[in-house]
């Protein structure tokens, strides 16, 4: 118990910054619908693209960290890094996209981002972040926030299904559960760790599941068109590479639960990046979300101070 504990022990006076780094990846992260669907309309296979993502961003990671003079960690602790943080990383992506072949995206988004009530769960049972009043508050405004952008779901499955398929919401909410799991479990084992050094063995692990899952599907290919290739590169660097460093230095000074409520502002995000670049239409929904999101994590910027 005592070490579940000191693992949740944020980094004191750094509060805002760890928000401000949460909210520069979940910037980096809302981009990757766009991009991605920039990619696939140019006929490339869903797992090429994340295959080249993951690899070309494991191979900038693997050069920054090598320039820098980082020093090596056990291969025991990389290994753990790249089967569980890349590999975890890599499930939860796919469960969440395989979701889409039975239901719509909005009934994706209502169920997976369910992983801030999964993260307090999981952070509650293991005595690691108190379930606090002002947790809960911001815990509802989010997923209020996230209900008002996406709706309720049921009218959102793909042709020619059935509302509610099992398979889909199996899938989706299972997404949701792992990752739930999987932010707390990268706090407890990024500890001392350099963020660059653990981002790069996460890397590594989902390009090659992803590598694999191409070559299964025997989807595999370089020979992709020049805009595929920017939107790819575009993924790389400021969807994955960025964001990933940035979250694990916001969630190393937050703590699992804070990170997990801030990161719920990519869907908002997300649609707005949608209207500029898709030319998507902008609606009071997505404003009245939006704002409901982003008053949960100024709910979480107020803190009472203890005198000791």
């Amino acid at each position: 118990m005592s070490e579940a504990k000191s693992a949740a022990i944020t980094i004191p006076g750094e509060t805002g910054a760890g928000t401000a780094y949460t909210l520069l990846a979940a910037c980096g992260f809302a981009a990757v619908s766009t991009l991605s669907t920039i990619a696939t309309k140019q006929g490339v296979s869903l797992y090429d693209v994340l295959m080249w993502r993951y690899l070309i961003g494991a191979v900038v990671m693997v050069t920054f960290i090598t320039t820098q003079n980082y020093p090596r960690m056990r291969w025991a602790e990389a290994l753990r890094f790249i089967v569980l943080g890349g590999g975890g990383q890599a499930l939860l992506v796919g469960m969440a996209l395989s979701s889409l072949k039975y239901i719509g995206v909005a009934t994706l988004a209502f169920l997976f981002y369910t992983y801030p009530a999964w993260v307090t769960l999981v952070q509650t049972i293991r005595g690691a972040e108190p379930l606090t009043l002002r947790r809960v508050a911001a815990l509802a405004l989010s997923f209020g926030g996230i209900v008002v952008i996406v709706g309720v779901p049921g009218a959102g499955g793909a042709p020619g299904a059935a509302q509610f398929p099992t398979t889909g919401i199996a899938l989706a909410l299972g997404a949701a559960i792992i990752y739930g799991m999987y932010i707390p479990l990268m706090q407890w084992m990024q500890k001392s760790h350099p963020v660059a050094v653990t981002s790069a063995y996460g890397k590594i692990g989902s390009a090659l599941c992803f590598l694999l899952l191409a070559l299964q599907d025997q989807t595999l290919s370089a020979n992709l068109s020049s805009t595929a290739w920017i939107a790819i590169i575009a993924l790389t660097l400021f969807s994955t590479v960025m964001p990933s460093v940035f979250f694990l230095m916001g969630l190393m000074r937050l703590g699992a639960v804070r990170t997990a409520i801030i990161s719920t502002v990519e869907p908002f995000l997300t649609a707005v990046l949608g209207a500029i670049v898709l030319s998507q239409a902008i609606t009071a929904n997505m404003l009245l979300g939006g704002a409901m999101i982003v008053s949960a994590v100024v709910v979480l910027q107020f803190r009472r101070q203890r005198v000791a």
